[in-house]
């Protein structure tokens, strides 16, 4: 199922579900994940040509939804993906999901800010676009790879009007073997724009 396609699913659902929840907020903005290569370099096209592998950056493109049951309580689901870039001489596209629980500390609210604190799990998936076969089978995960991720991040809502908000925050991501690229620890910054229903 496409990203595009599930985002429209958890968006109907969560706002359909407004009736029994205090607050839905849905945010869309750009984020960037970075984590270092691992070093190696790979005879991709079988030539005799050496090519590194890299290091992933770029902008990503971020959704997400958040359901509150009360003032401080809720679940939340973000999604991050990227267009295709190389990859060892393979194009590869990055995806995180992340489903979170999400907690609004009493302290720090204020009418125009409201931080979040997330702690969560999803996965990590690379697909890679190749038309050899055997340039593929030369690349370790292709054609696509999954990985569970451990989450956390913190984020606040700063208020521009009753309902629009912008959206800071920062994301630390647990990989596990994340083995195409250098670490197992993927940061992730992003800034969103969003809209809340039901808020008070």
């Amino acid at each position: 199922m496409s990203t595009v396609r599930t985002a429209f699913i958890l968006t109907a659902a969560f706002c359909g579900s407004t009736t029994w929840a205090q607050q839905v907020d849905a945010f869309l903005g750009m984020s960037t994940a970075r984590v270092g290569s691992n070093g190696q370099s790979i005879d991709t096209l079988g030539d005799g040509t050496l090519h590194k592998t890299p290091a992933m950056g770029g902008v990503f493109t971020d959704f997400g939804l958040n359901l509150f049951l009360n003032r401080q309580v809720g679940i939340g689901w973000t999604s991050a993906w990227r267009a295709a870039h190389d990859y060892a001489g393979l194009q590869y596209r990055p995806k995180f999901n992340v489903f979170d629980a999400v907690f609004q500390p009493a302290l720090f609210r204020t009418k125009l800010s409201l931080p979040e604190l997330r702690a969560g799990i999803g996965f990590a998936s690379i697909n890679f676009d190749y038309d050899d076969p055997q340039a593929c089978a030369r690349v370790p995960g292709c054609p696509s790879a999954h990985h569970f991720v451990g989450h956390a991040a913190v984020a606040t809502r700063l208020y521009l009007t009753h309902h629009v908000f912008l959206r800071p925050s920062v994301d630390a991501q647990y990989v596990k073997h994340f083995f195409l690229f250098g670490s197992n620890w993927v940061p992730r910054y992003s800034m969103s724009f969003g809209y809340s229903f039901g808020k008070e």
